[in-house]
This record gives C-alpha cells, sequence and structure tokens, in this order.
C-alpha cells in the first residue's frame, strides 16, 4: 500500500512498512516531470520489504535552477536516513534526477558506505548539449545553465566507492533523442546501453527495471566503461561537451594514430568544433564540441595528442 506525504510542493510516496525495510529505495525523476513514472518503476523493482521514497519536486523550479532541488532531496534523504540508520541504501535517477544524486552524494560521503547500488537512467554527467547550445557562454539562463555542466570528476570518485549502472537509450545512432550516450558514461562505472528506447521512455520501461534487477544481483555481468589516454585528454579540455556521433560523416581525419584509431573534426557555421575518436573498427569511441571561447584549447589538446600518438 502506497502513502503519500505532502510538504507544500514536495510529495515524499514511500511504501508503507509494518516492519523495518530490508533497504531503502530513493529514485528521482528529472526535469519538467513528476514522481509518477520513478514511483512505478520503483514498485517494479522490488517485492521485498524495501521503502520507496520519490521525491516530487516543484515542476516550475525545475525549469529554473538546480540547487534548491538539490537541497530538498538532501533534506527528505536525511530524514529518512536518520529514521533507519541501520538500513542499506539503494538510489536510482533519471536524467536530472541523476545528477541531484550525484550532488546529494557528494554533499555525504559519510553514506557511501551504506549506499548498495547506484543506478543514473540517461542523466547528461558529462553536461548536457542542449544546455550548452542554449547557454554557451553559462549566463544563467534557466536550468540550461546547470544542465551543462560537467560532474564527471564528482560521478568517477562516487563509482570508485559506490557500485554504479549507467544505463542509456540509442534512439538515433548516438543518443535517447534528448541526452547523447557520450554524457552519460563516466570511468568506475558499470554500462549498459538500450536500443530504440527514447529519453521519455527510459523513465519506466520493462527493459530498465530488468537491467536495474541484474545489477543488483550481478553488478559484474555489466560492462566497466573505460577510457584510454587520449579520450581522457580530449575530455580535460576546458569547456569542451559530450557530443553526438551524428555530424561525424562531415568531419574529416586529421591524424592516424598509433593505436590504430583515427582523430576527426568539423567545424559547424557558426563556429563550434566537433572532434571525434574513431577506433581501429571504424567504432566511435568519443565525440566532443566546444565553442569559439574554448577553440584554442582544444587545439592544444589535439597537438599534445599528435606529438604522443599520431602516425608520422
Amino acid at each position: 500500500m502506497d502513502t503519500e506525504n505532502t510538504d507544500n510542493s514536495t510529495t515524499n510516496s514511500t511504501t508503507a512498512l509494518s516492519t523495518v525495510p530490508e533497504f531503502l529505495l530513493f529514485l528521482q525523476h528529472g526535469w519538467a516531470d513528476d514522481n509518477c513514472a520513478m514511483l512505478s518503476l520503483g514498485q517494479s523493482l522490488t517485492t521485498a520489504q524495501a521503502s520507496i521514497i520519490t521525491p516530487r519536486l516543484d515542476y516550475l523550479q525545475t525549469w529554473l535552477r538546480i540547487a534548491p532541488l538539490i537541497d530538498k532531496v538532501e533534506k527528505i534523504a536525511t530524514e529518512e536516513i536518520a529514521r533507519y540508520p541501520d538500513i542499506p541504501i539503494r538510489i536510482v535517477g533519471h536524467s536530472m534526477g541523476g545528477l541531484i544524486w550525484l550532488e546529494v552524494l557528494n554533499r555525504h560521503p559519510e553514506w557511501w558506505s551504506r549506499v548498495e547500488a547506484l543506478v543514473l537512467v540517461a542523466s547528461p554527467v558529462g553536461g548536457a548539449d542542449l544546455g550548452r547550445i542554449i547557454d554557451p557562454l553559462r549566463l544563467g539562463i534557466g536550468i540550461a545553465r546547470d544542465l551543462g555542466v560537467n560532474r564527471r570528476a564528482i560521478a568517477e570518485k562516487i563509482a570508485a566507492t559506490i557500485p554504479t549502472l549507467v544505463i542509456a537509450g540509442d534512439f538515433d545512432g548516438g543518443s535517447d533523442g534528448t541526452v547523447p550516450i557520450e554524457s552519460t558514461r563516466f570511468a568506475n562505472a558499470r554500462f549498459m546501453q538500450l536500443q530504440r528506447l527514447s529519453h521519455a521512455v527510459l523513465r519506466n520501461h520493462p527493459l530498465v527495471a530488468t537491467t536495474i534487477r541484474q545489477f543488483w544481483l550481478n553488478a559484474g555481468e555489466c560492462q566497466m566503461i573505460e577510457y584510454d589516454s587520449i579520450v581522457r585528454r580530449l575530455q580535460a579540455v576546458p569547456g569542451i561537451t559530450d557530443g553526438h556521433w551524428r555530424d561525424s560523416c562531415k568531419a574529416r581525419p586529421i591524424m592516424q594514430l598509433n593505436t590504430g584509431g583515427t582523430i576527426l573534426t568539423w567545424r559547424n557555421l557558426v563556429g563550434i568544433d566537433h572532434v571525434y575518436v574513431s577506433s581501429s573498427q571504424n567504432q566511435f569511441l568519443y565525440a566532443g564540441f566546444v565553442g569559439w571561447n574554448h577553440q584554442k584549447y582544444l587545439y592544444q589538446a589535439l597537438e599534445e595528442i599528435r606529438a604522443m600518438y599520431a602516425i608520422p
């Protein structure tokens, strides 16, 4: 039986329990959404004695700034965790909901030892490309500025301690229709790519639930995300945003790598530079772009890569 406790703009839905729960299951929705799909996902994930906590955030606020949303989720989580101080924690976040939980966990490393699993579904950890396109100079245009932030360093630090799974949808050959696959990925996490699933559908799809349950049972069955030093160097370029592979056909090779791969670049009509790394099997290993104010940093990285890895 589900109960809802309303706190003005936030709904905290939990499964009513007569005994101490086996674990606390936090599920967080993202931008321009409510908690209905995540509550349904939580109910499909477990039949155990689990407390399901699905905060409902203020719809309008999800268009404005992420900080108040982080504060709300942190407050609810703190109360629930204090209520059950010895109970394990599992977390699932969709899209911006995953980013919120990265920020909450970053504030509370004392919780990490209790977190059995963290699952990020379609979360633009490397920074949402739409956010950077809408607010390229980071002037603070609504939620775009916050969604465009690169949180990969935070995510990798957390995933080094907490078993973490990234779930991404490939709806159009490089994204779920909203979030590029590349921006969901980060080192130390496990990865699962689900074909033909769009961003919204990923909130509560049977394949998502099945994938999460399998991860809970055996995290080692999922592919570990690893990057070579070339991709790492490009990820470190100031201002770079993970991109889509759709425009790779417009790019030209600029160097062959001694790893067997290739680096390609392309500049669009408004001066945005795109860079791609492909493997020796012509599979794309990385896609990213920078605006004109960060082009010099990309060129510097490419020259360093050329000096170390390019075939003369």
